[in-house]
């Protein structure tokens, strides 16, 4: 196998473009752009099949196996048994729950051991619900929104538009405040401190990865960015959204403009998991998701 890099997009995209899991694990931008020191992605084609491990330089012990990705159909159990023990790497990760559902669940325990990984879960909306807010259950979102167009709109303050070349230096400007406040270079856990990596590597590639983006700009300041790629025909995820959290409303405003420009044609946009933090699977939950996907792990009997 060997590292996943930005050279190889243009190789791999065809085979994701109509992969069918719903788990942003699966979207190819974000496979690359996580990349990084800690965490690492190797992939190598097998039987015109992507075959995608990944490994972490601090936890070693998590180390695993994607869902291989091809244009056809789904692997049997027996074939990702084999797979395990060709590559070396005995367990695989983000296995999404159709995939258990559609193989049977009796049909892969013969094979391997079955855990849920609900840090994992990924938060799945309808692209309607999220541009439109309609309805008693987004009532606080549309009022938040209106002391946003109050304070902000209204006297002109605001600037929305695509992210392009040249607004990518301001946008990270933005980064490095929202870092400042959330502490990403001291985080010890190392999870934000590869985030801030990874959102980096996106904004400085996002063309070539064919993500879209969307900046806020509030007196002529980057306030609030957003990144989005494409997973699945229906599925788009929202790989990153940073707004500074001292403006009120401005989230909510960013996340509604994201819905209404960068999801057009996905019926449902994915919006990751909540990494099992209490904080933020509140405020996935506040937006109602129509559906939350699964994730699970299989480790291979023959080595328990």
């Amino acid at each position: 196998m060997k590292k996943i890099a930005l050279e190889d997009y243009p190789l791999l995209r065809h085979y994701f473009t109509c992969q069918p899991y719903g788990l942003c694990t699966y979207s190819l931008p974000s496979l690359i752009v996580w990349s990084n020191r800690v965490f690492q992605t190797f992939y190598t084609i097998k039987n015109d099949s992507v075959i995608i491990a990944n490994e972490s330089g601090c936890r070693p012990e998590e180390n695993h196996l994607l869902l291989p990705v091809r244009p056809g159909g789904l692997p049997a159990p027996e074939d990702l048994a084999d797979l395990a023990l060709q590559t070396g790497y005995l367990r695989y990760g983000s296995v999404p729950e159709d995939y258990l559902e559609q193989m049977g669940r009796e049909k892969i325990g013969q094979h391997f051991i079955v855990s849920e990984q609900p840090e994992y879960d990924d938060y799945v909306y309808l692209t309607e619900d999220l541009s439109q807010l309609k309805g008693n259950r987004y009532a606080k979102k549309r009022n938040l929104l209106h002391q946003f167009s109050r304070d902000y709109l209204q006297p002109n303050r605001v600037v929305t538009g695509p992210i392009t070349p040249a607004v990518v230096a301001e946008c990270l400007d933005c980064l490095e405040k929202w870092c400042e406040i959330r502490n990403c270079d001291t985080d010890q856990d190392l999870s934000l401190a590869c985030e801030k990596e990874a959102v980096i590597s996106a904004l400085h590639h996002f063309s070539q990865l064919d993500m879209k983006g969307l900046y806020v700009s509030i007196d002529g300041e980057v306030s609030a960015f957003c990144l989005s790629s494409h997973l699945r025909p229906d599925m788009g995820v929202m790989n990153f959204e940073k707004a500074l959290p001292h403006i009120r409303g401005l989230y909510q405003y960013l996340d509604n403009e994201c819905a209404k420009h960068l999801f057009k044609g996905y019926q449902y946009v994915n919006k990751e998991s909540d990494m099992g933090l209490p904080a933020l699977a509140e405020s996935k939950h506040s937006y109602h998701p129509v559906l939350k996907i699964k994730s699970y792990r299989l480790v291979l009997k023959a080595v328990r």
